[in-house]
């Protein structure tokens, strides 16, 4: 219980203001005192829904359906001896620690089976949670842009990226205001979940009002009426532009929409969000938004607008300054010869909807989506890093096997749970099988973890050093 938690007076007189006449205040600050029930999402990029249910039950999981997310679930799982974190399911990526609430923009994104989209950016990306779900909705095909602003969090972003096995994205470290002038009307969808006063979640984090004011509430309402302005310039006429937070305030919510309203009139039309999940007309607002206070849905608390630009909008001019792009396209006989290689060394096909790009001796994937944005603006990753020439051919990576493999390649070598253990550790690992030669895909049960290369009777640990981990797993 978070029963000591410190609800500023002021900021309740704020809440009751805004309360739907619907609910009442002893409910909200009851709400506020009981600790979050723990949720995930399944990573279909992995593993199908169905499968990953039945693996629960062997786990003695218990799982509950998030509503609003076909593949979220509440669960109910013995910690005590592993944390669902250091799970073989969650390091292999087979699903993602999520808060349910922050599951909703994302399929307020992808509300309509119609929802399908070749660019998208995610303007304030980490640590992953929805850039993920969204490359998933999208099959890791197309264009992701993952932006986040904080250079220190970037490394978890691309660690979850990673993990997840994904590698349509391209990702960035700059304040998401640049994209409006940098990548105008670039994006077919943008999601903008914004840095906000985090008033929704105090059953998260019982210091989370610590240092709430009004003043300082206002002032981040400031900055997210700029960032929606340039997530909207970024946007493609007739896409969707969703806007959340985890905060309750109308400052923060609801008059940033309006303000982004009054700036751009008719080209920007609400849409209704009351039919996106069963009693989502519980928390719908009068314009059509979602405004979840914790007791409503026994989550955090959360907003959601989902908006649509209707036509052209001019730009902000920018001065740009782009050094040279370090990368170049492989010549089309490079291309044909790389696939040929990776076929013949691991059983892997090349994506029809990727290219093969050179830095140096590195060898990259990127999709081919990506390419009206190369030269636009400076991505600190692209793609994945898929090899490193050398004299003899290419030495193959980690990210080939965990986002281009389709699970049933021979050349693989299964680890018993001991060995698998000692891989996510950094540790070589010596499998009790006959050793052959080269590079091999390592698995544990049907899961793909990795690559390693065979050194006699050992397999080299290929994994990278941001997923290692230095602790008892599993």
């Amino acid at each position: 219980m978070h029963s000591n938690i410190q609800l500023p007076e002021e900021f309740l007189s704020e809440i009751e203001a805004i309360l739907p006449s619907t609910l009442n205040m002893q409910d909200f600050i009851d709400a506020c005192k009981r600790p979050l029930r723990k949720s995930i999402r399944v990573n279909t990029l992995k593993i199908s829904v169905s499968e990953f249910t039945q693996r629960a039950k062997t786990k003695g999981w218990e799982l509950e359906p998030v509503p609003w997310c076909t593949e979220g679930f509440w669960i109910t799982a013995d910690e005590s001896v592993v944390p669902l974190g250091n799970t073989a399911e969650h390091m292999s990526g087979l699903f993602y620690i999520q808060e349910a609430s922050s599951m909703m923009p994302v399929s307020a994104l992808f509300e309509s089976s119609n929802d399908s989209y070749q660019s998208v950016l995610d303007m304030a990306a980490a640590p992953g949670s929805k850039t993920t779900q969204i490359a998933a909705l999208m099959n890791n095909a197309g264009i992701l842009v993952a932006n986040e602003y904080s250079a220190s969090r970037v490394k978890v972003l691309h660690a979850n990226i990673e993990r997840c096995g994904i590698k349509n994205t391209a990702m960035s470290n700059f304040d998401g205001k640049v994209f409006g002038g940098w990548l105008p009307e670039q994006f077919d969808a943008v999601l903008i979940d914004a840095p906000c006063s985090g008033e929704g979640t105090i059953r998260k984090d019982a210091d989370a009002m610590k240092n709430w004011s009004l003043d300082s509430v206002k002032s981040i309402a400031d900055t997210q009426k700029e960032l929606i302005e340039s997530a909207f310039h970024a946007l493609k006429p007739n896409g969707t532009l969703v806007y959340s937070t985890c905060t309750l305030s109308t400052y923060e919510n609801q008059q940033v929409c309006h303000h982004l309203k009054e700036m751009f009139g008719e080209l920007v039309e609400f849409d209704d969000l009351s039919d996106l999940f069963p009693d989502a007309q519980l928390a719908t607002t009068e314009e059509g938004f979602l405004h979840i206070f914790p007791q409503v849905y026994d989550c955090e608390g959360f907003f959601v607008a989902r908006i649509r630009k209707t036509g052209k909008t001019t730009p902000p001019d920018v001065k740009k300054r782009m050094g040279k792009f370090p990368f170049e396209k492989a010549p089309s006989k490079t291309q044909i010869e790389i696939a040929k290689q990776l076929k013949e060394s691991l059983d892997i096909d090349l994506p029809s909807d990727s290219s093969v790009w050179l830095r140096d001796k590195d060898v990259w994937l990127f999709p081919n989506a990506l390419e009206p944005m190369i030269g636009e603006l400076r991505f600190s990753r692209m793609g994945i890093k898929i090899a490193e020439a050398h004299k003899k051919g290419y030495r193959w990576q980690h990210q080939v096997a965990t986002t281009l493999t389709l699970g049933n390649e021979p050349k693989c070598v299964v680890l018993s749970i001991e060995e698998a253990r000692d891989w996510f550790m950094g540790r070589d690992v010596r499998p009790d099988t006959t050793p052959g030669k080269g590079e091999v895909i390592v698995k544990l049960g049907n899961d793909v973890i990795g690559l390693g290369k065979w050194v006699g009777n050992r397999v080299k640990n290929g994994l990278p050093r941001e997923l290692v981990r230095d602790k008892n797993l599993f």
